[in-house]
Protein backbone atom coordinates (compact mmCIF):
# COMPACT_ATOMS: atom_id res chain seq x y z
CA UNK A 1 0.00 0.00 0.00
CA UNK A 2 1.25 3.48 -0.91
CA UNK A 3 0.50 4.82 2.56
CA UNK A 4 2.41 2.20 4.54
CA UNK A 5 6.11 2.87 5.02
CA UNK A 6 8.79 3.60 7.63
CA UNK A 7 7.53 7.17 8.14
CA UNK A 8 3.88 6.31 8.77
CA UNK A 9 4.89 3.43 11.02
CA UNK A 10 7.34 5.50 13.06
CA UNK A 11 4.97 8.44 13.60
CA UNK A 12 1.82 6.32 13.83
CA UNK A 13 -0.26 8.03 11.14
CA UNK A 14 -2.50 6.58 8.43
CA UNK A 15 -1.33 8.72 5.52
CA UNK A 16 2.18 10.17 4.89
CA UNK A 17 0.68 13.62 4.43
CA UNK A 18 2.08 16.41 6.62
CA UNK A 19 0.64 19.87 7.09
CA UNK A 20 3.45 22.44 7.13
CA UNK A 21 4.08 24.35 10.36
CA UNK A 22 3.07 27.76 9.06
CA UNK A 23 3.70 30.31 11.82
CA UNK A 24 1.79 33.52 12.37
CA UNK A 25 -1.65 32.21 13.33
CA UNK A 26 -2.44 30.05 10.30
CA UNK A 27 -2.02 26.72 12.11
CA UNK A 28 -4.89 26.96 14.57
CA UNK A 29 -5.46 24.04 16.97
CA UNK A 30 -8.55 23.30 14.85
CA UNK A 31 -6.47 23.00 11.67
CA UNK A 32 -3.78 20.87 13.31
CA UNK A 33 -6.33 18.53 14.90
CA UNK A 34 -8.38 18.26 11.69
CA UNK A 35 -5.32 17.10 9.74
CA UNK A 36 -4.41 14.54 12.39
CA UNK A 37 -8.00 13.33 12.68
CA UNK A 38 -8.11 12.85 8.90
CA UNK A 39 -5.07 10.56 9.08
CA UNK A 40 -2.24 12.98 8.33
CA UNK A 41 0.18 14.81 10.63
CA UNK A 42 -1.01 18.25 11.70
CA UNK A 43 1.67 20.72 12.74
CA UNK A 44 1.45 23.72 15.06
CA UNK A 45 3.64 26.53 13.73
CA UNK A 46 4.98 27.86 17.05
CA UNK A 47 7.79 30.02 15.70
CA UNK A 48 6.19 33.30 16.79
CA UNK A 49 4.30 32.05 19.85
CA UNK A 50 5.17 32.93 23.42
CA UNK A 51 5.76 29.96 25.77
CA UNK A 52 2.33 30.24 27.40
CA UNK A 53 0.66 30.46 23.98
CA UNK A 54 2.57 27.37 22.87
CA UNK A 55 1.35 25.37 25.86
CA UNK A 56 -2.26 26.56 25.49
CA UNK A 57 -2.30 25.63 21.79
CA UNK A 58 -0.80 22.19 22.45
CA UNK A 59 -3.35 21.49 25.17
CA UNK A 60 -6.20 22.58 22.89
CA UNK A 61 -4.94 20.28 20.13
CA UNK A 62 -4.84 17.38 22.59
CA UNK A 63 -8.48 18.08 23.46
CA UNK A 64 -9.42 17.91 19.77
CA UNK A 65 -7.47 14.82 18.70
CA UNK A 66 -5.98 11.64 20.14
CA UNK A 67 -3.78 11.19 17.08
CA UNK A 68 -0.11 12.21 16.65
CA UNK A 69 0.69 15.83 15.81
CA UNK A 70 3.82 17.97 15.57
CA UNK A 71 5.06 21.33 16.81
CA UNK A 72 7.41 23.29 14.56
CA UNK A 73 10.01 25.64 16.05
CA UNK A 74 12.42 28.12 14.49
CA UNK A 75 16.02 27.35 15.35
CA UNK A 76 17.12 30.69 16.89
CA UNK A 77 19.00 33.25 14.83
CA UNK A 78 20.63 36.04 16.84
CA UNK A 79 21.99 38.78 14.56
CA UNK A 80 23.51 41.91 16.04
CA UNK A 81 21.17 44.86 16.43
CA UNK A 82 22.46 47.73 14.26
CA UNK A 83 20.78 51.00 15.30
CA UNK A 84 21.78 52.84 12.12
CA UNK A 85 20.36 50.06 9.94
CA UNK A 86 17.13 50.03 11.95
CA UNK A 87 16.74 53.80 11.74
CA UNK A 88 17.13 53.68 7.96
CA UNK A 89 14.59 50.85 7.65
CA UNK A 90 12.13 52.78 9.81
CA UNK A 91 12.51 55.77 7.51
CA UNK A 92 11.58 53.62 4.51
CA UNK A 93 8.63 52.12 6.42
CA UNK A 94 7.31 55.47 7.66
CA UNK A 95 4.93 56.12 4.70
CA UNK A 96 3.18 52.78 5.33
CA UNK A 97 2.86 53.51 9.05
CA UNK A 98 1.46 56.97 8.41
CA UNK A 99 -1.11 55.68 5.93
CA UNK A 100 -2.23 53.04 8.45
CA UNK A 101 -2.23 55.55 11.34
CA UNK A 102 0.46 53.69 13.29
CA UNK A 103 1.87 56.26 15.69
CA UNK A 104 5.35 54.91 16.36
CA UNK A 105 7.89 52.27 15.37
CA UNK A 106 8.26 49.16 17.55
CA UNK A 107 11.14 48.79 19.97
CA UNK A 108 13.77 46.34 18.76
CA UNK A 109 15.40 44.32 21.51
CA UNK A 110 18.39 42.03 21.35
CA UNK A 111 17.29 38.64 20.06
CA UNK A 112 17.17 36.06 22.85
CA UNK A 113 17.04 32.24 22.78
CA UNK A 114 15.12 31.93 26.06
CA UNK A 115 11.71 31.51 24.41
CA UNK A 116 12.99 28.66 22.22
CA UNK A 117 14.46 26.91 25.27
CA UNK A 118 11.18 27.28 27.18
CA UNK A 119 9.23 25.92 24.20
CA UNK A 120 11.47 22.83 24.12
CA UNK A 121 10.66 22.17 27.78
CA UNK A 122 6.93 22.62 27.15
CA UNK A 123 7.05 20.16 24.25
CA UNK A 124 8.71 17.62 26.54
CA UNK A 125 6.31 18.25 29.43
CA UNK A 126 3.27 18.01 27.15
CA UNK A 127 4.60 14.84 25.50
CA UNK A 128 4.23 16.16 21.96
CA UNK A 129 4.83 13.22 19.56
CA UNK A 130 6.88 15.09 16.92
CA UNK A 131 9.03 18.24 17.06
CA UNK A 132 10.19 19.75 13.77
CA UNK A 133 12.71 22.51 13.14
CA UNK A 134 13.18 25.21 10.48
CA UNK A 135 16.06 27.67 9.82
CA UNK A 136 18.79 25.34 11.04
CA UNK A 137 19.66 22.51 13.39
CA UNK A 138 19.46 22.97 17.16
CA UNK A 139 22.24 21.79 19.45
CA UNK A 140 22.92 18.09 19.93
CA UNK A 141 21.94 18.55 23.58
CA UNK A 142 18.46 19.77 22.57
CA UNK A 143 17.96 16.91 20.10
CA UNK A 144 19.22 14.36 22.62
CA UNK A 145 16.86 15.67 25.28
CA UNK A 146 13.89 15.36 22.93
CA UNK A 147 14.86 11.87 21.81
CA UNK A 148 15.39 10.70 25.38
CA UNK A 149 11.76 11.69 25.94
CA UNK A 150 10.65 9.60 22.95
CA UNK A 151 9.87 12.63 20.76
CA UNK A 152 10.50 12.21 17.04
CA UNK A 153 12.70 15.01 15.65
CA UNK A 154 12.31 16.30 12.11
CA UNK A 155 14.60 18.76 10.33
CA UNK A 156 14.32 20.93 7.22
CA UNK A 157 16.76 21.10 4.32
CA UNK A 158 16.92 22.85 0.95
CA UNK A 159 20.08 21.16 -0.37
CA UNK A 160 21.60 17.68 -0.21
CA UNK A 161 24.38 19.08 2.01
CA UNK A 162 21.79 20.35 4.49
CA UNK A 163 20.03 16.98 4.39
CA UNK A 164 23.30 15.24 5.26
CA UNK A 165 23.84 17.70 8.13
CA UNK A 166 20.38 16.88 9.47
CA UNK A 167 21.09 13.15 9.30
CA UNK A 168 24.48 13.58 10.99
CA UNK A 169 22.91 15.60 13.81
CA UNK A 170 20.57 12.74 14.69
CA UNK A 171 17.31 13.89 13.08
CA UNK A 172 14.86 11.03 12.59
CA UNK A 173 13.62 12.42 9.27
CA UNK A 174 14.02 15.55 7.15
CA UNK A 175 11.73 17.76 5.08
CA UNK A 176 13.33 18.43 1.69
CA UNK A 177 11.93 21.85 0.79
CA UNK A 178 12.01 22.62 -2.92
CA UNK A 179 12.20 26.16 -4.27
CA UNK A 180 8.48 26.11 -5.18
CA UNK A 181 7.53 26.42 -1.50
CA UNK A 182 5.56 29.37 -0.19
CA UNK A 183 6.71 31.59 2.66
CA UNK A 184 10.18 31.23 4.15
CA UNK A 185 12.41 28.31 3.22
CA UNK A 186 14.73 26.59 5.66
CA UNK A 187 18.09 27.32 4.00
CA UNK A 188 20.89 27.53 6.58
CA UNK A 189 24.21 26.34 5.11
CA UNK A 190 24.39 28.37 1.91
CA UNK A 191 22.93 31.50 0.36
CA UNK A 192 19.24 31.52 -0.45
CA UNK A 193 20.05 31.94 -4.16
CA UNK A 194 22.35 28.90 -4.24
CA UNK A 195 19.66 26.75 -2.59
CA UNK A 196 16.91 27.48 -5.14
CA UNK A 197 16.62 23.83 -6.21
CA UNK A 198 13.24 22.55 -7.37
CA UNK A 199 11.49 19.65 -5.66
CA UNK A 200 11.76 17.43 -8.76
CA UNK A 201 15.57 17.71 -8.75
CA UNK A 202 16.11 17.90 -4.98
CA UNK A 203 14.32 14.75 -3.78
CA UNK A 204 16.04 12.05 -5.88
CA UNK A 205 19.49 13.53 -5.25
CA UNK A 206 18.87 13.57 -1.51
CA UNK A 207 17.38 10.06 -1.60
CA UNK A 208 20.63 8.78 -3.11
CA UNK A 209 22.73 10.37 -0.36
CA UNK A 210 20.66 10.20 2.85
CA UNK A 211 19.33 7.18 4.73
CA UNK A 212 16.69 8.76 7.00
CA UNK A 213 13.14 9.18 5.61
CA UNK A 214 12.66 12.19 3.35
CA UNK A 215 9.53 14.35 3.21
CA UNK A 216 9.00 16.22 -0.05
CA UNK A 217 7.78 19.82 0.12
CA UNK A 218 7.33 22.70 -2.29
CA UNK A 219 4.51 23.11 -4.81
CA UNK A 220 2.59 20.00 -3.71
CA UNK A 221 -1.17 20.55 -3.56
CA UNK A 222 -2.92 17.36 -4.69
CA UNK A 223 -2.67 13.61 -5.13
CA UNK A 224 -0.49 13.90 -8.22
CA UNK A 225 2.14 15.84 -6.27
CA UNK A 226 2.01 13.45 -3.32
CA UNK A 227 2.38 10.35 -5.50
CA UNK A 228 5.19 11.99 -7.47
CA UNK A 229 7.00 12.61 -4.19
CA UNK A 230 7.06 8.88 -3.45
CA UNK A 231 8.25 8.02 -6.96
CA UNK A 232 11.12 10.51 -6.55
CA UNK A 233 12.27 8.82 -3.34
CA UNK A 234 10.41 10.54 -0.49
CA UNK A 235 8.36 8.70 2.13
CA UNK A 236 6.07 11.61 2.89
CA UNK A 237 4.75 14.86 1.42
CA UNK A 238 4.37 18.17 3.23
CA UNK A 239 1.89 20.80 2.06
CA UNK A 240 1.43 24.37 3.24
CA UNK A 241 -0.57 26.55 0.85
CA UNK A 242 -3.11 23.80 0.16
CA UNK A 243 -3.97 23.72 3.88
CA UNK A 244 -3.81 27.52 4.20
CA UNK A 245 -6.93 27.85 2.04
CA UNK A 246 -8.91 25.29 4.09
CA UNK A 247 -11.83 26.34 6.32
CA UNK A 248 -9.96 25.43 9.53
CA UNK A 249 -6.93 27.57 8.69
CA UNK A 250 -6.37 30.72 10.72
CA UNK A 251 -5.24 32.73 7.68
CA UNK A 252 -7.45 35.80 7.38
CA UNK A 253 -10.12 35.92 4.70
CA UNK A 254 -8.18 38.37 2.51
CA UNK A 255 -5.17 36.04 2.45
CA UNK A 256 -7.27 33.00 1.57
CA UNK A 257 -9.13 34.84 -1.19
CA UNK A 258 -5.88 36.18 -2.60
CA UNK A 259 -4.44 32.66 -2.86
CA UNK A 260 -7.61 31.32 -4.46
CA UNK A 261 -7.72 34.09 -7.07
CA UNK A 262 -4.16 34.44 -8.29
CA UNK A 263 -2.08 32.65 -10.89
CA UNK A 264 1.39 31.16 -10.66
CA UNK A 265 3.11 34.12 -12.35
CA UNK A 266 1.86 36.64 -9.79
CA UNK A 267 4.29 35.57 -7.07
CA UNK A 268 7.58 37.06 -5.92
CA UNK A 269 10.40 36.30 -3.51
CA UNK A 270 10.98 39.13 -1.08
CA UNK A 271 12.99 39.97 2.03
CA UNK A 272 11.03 43.17 2.61
CA UNK A 273 8.64 41.81 5.21
CA UNK A 274 10.99 39.82 7.42
CA UNK A 275 14.61 40.26 6.37
CA UNK A 276 14.66 36.67 5.10
CA UNK A 277 13.65 35.69 1.54
CA UNK A 278 10.11 34.32 1.31
CA UNK A 279 7.68 33.59 -1.52
CA UNK A 280 4.37 35.42 -1.56
CA UNK A 281 1.87 37.24 -3.74
CA UNK A 282 3.41 40.28 -5.41
CA UNK A 283 1.87 43.49 -4.05
CA UNK A 284 2.54 47.18 -3.54
CA UNK A 285 4.67 46.71 -0.43
CA UNK A 286 6.99 44.25 -2.18
CA UNK A 287 7.31 46.51 -5.24
CA UNK A 288 8.04 49.68 -3.26
CA UNK A 289 10.53 48.01 -0.89
CA UNK A 290 12.39 46.01 -3.53
CA UNK A 291 15.06 48.68 -4.09
CA UNK A 292 15.89 48.65 -0.36
CA UNK A 293 16.02 44.88 0.18
CA UNK A 294 19.81 44.55 0.26
CA UNK A 295 20.06 47.17 2.99
CA UNK A 296 17.32 46.00 5.35
CA UNK A 297 18.07 44.53 8.80
CA UNK A 298 18.26 40.72 8.84
CA UNK A 299 15.61 38.35 10.14
CA UNK A 300 14.07 38.49 12.73
CA UNK A 301 14.75 42.24 13.19
CA UNK A 302 13.02 43.37 9.99
CA UNK A 303 10.14 41.03 10.86
CA UNK A 304 9.70 42.96 14.12
CA UNK A 305 9.78 46.31 12.30
CA UNK A 306 6.99 45.32 9.88
CA UNK A 307 4.81 43.36 12.30
CA UNK A 308 2.49 46.29 13.10
CA UNK A 309 2.20 47.20 9.42
CA UNK A 310 1.19 43.67 8.43
CA UNK A 311 -1.24 43.34 11.30
CA UNK A 312 -2.91 46.72 10.82
CA UNK A 313 -3.08 46.23 7.04
CA UNK A 314 -5.02 43.02 7.69
CA UNK A 315 -7.43 44.78 10.03
CA UNK A 316 -8.00 47.56 7.47
CA UNK A 317 -8.36 45.13 4.55
CA UNK A 318 -5.27 46.58 2.83
CA UNK A 319 -3.96 43.45 1.10
CA UNK A 320 -1.42 45.55 -0.80
CA UNK A 321 0.62 45.81 2.42
CA UNK A 322 0.11 42.31 3.85
CA UNK A 323 2.53 39.38 3.65
CA UNK A 324 0.44 36.99 1.55
CA UNK A 325 2.64 33.88 1.57
CA UNK A 326 1.88 31.39 -1.18
CA UNK A 327 3.58 28.50 -2.97
CA UNK A 328 3.91 28.15 -6.75
CA UNK A 329 0.83 25.95 -7.18
CA UNK A 330 -2.09 28.21 -6.21
CA UNK A 331 -4.39 27.00 -8.99
CA UNK A 332 -4.74 23.63 -7.23
CA UNK A 333 -5.84 25.21 -3.93
CA UNK A 334 -9.53 25.20 -2.99
CA UNK A 335 -11.82 26.53 -0.31
CA UNK A 336 -12.71 23.27 1.44
CA UNK A 337 -12.43 21.39 4.70
CA UNK A 338 -9.27 19.55 5.70
CA UNK A 339 -11.16 16.27 5.51
CA UNK A 340 -12.27 17.03 1.95
CA UNK A 341 -8.69 17.87 0.94
CA UNK A 342 -7.15 14.70 2.37
CA UNK A 343 -10.00 12.51 1.11
CA UNK A 344 -9.49 13.98 -2.37
CA UNK A 345 -5.72 13.35 -2.25
CA UNK A 346 -6.20 9.74 -1.17
CA UNK A 347 -8.83 9.17 -3.87
CA UNK A 348 -6.60 10.65 -6.57
CA UNK A 349 -3.66 8.46 -5.58
CA UNK A 350 -5.73 5.28 -5.44
CA UNK A 351 -7.31 6.01 -8.83
CA UNK A 352 -3.90 6.60 -10.39
CA UNK A 353 -2.64 3.29 -9.04
CA UNK A 354 -5.45 1.19 -10.55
Amino acid sequence: MWNQNILTEKIGIRYPIIQAGMAGGITTPELVAAVSNAGGLGTLGAGYLKPEQTRESIQKIKQLTDNPFAVNLFTPETPEVNDTEIAQANEWLLPFREELHISEAPEVKEVQTAIFEQQIQIIIEERVPVCSFTFGIPSKAVLQQLKENHIIVMGTATTVTEAKANEYSGMDMVVMQGSEAGGHRGTFLSSFEDAMIGTMALIPQAADQVNIPLIAAGGISDGRGVLASFILGAQGAQMGTAFLSCFESGANTQHKQAVLNIEEDQLAITSAFSGKPARGIRNDFIKKMKKHEKHLPPYPIQNTLTKQIRSEAGKQNRTEWMSLWCGQNPRSCKSQSVNELITSIVSQIENMQK
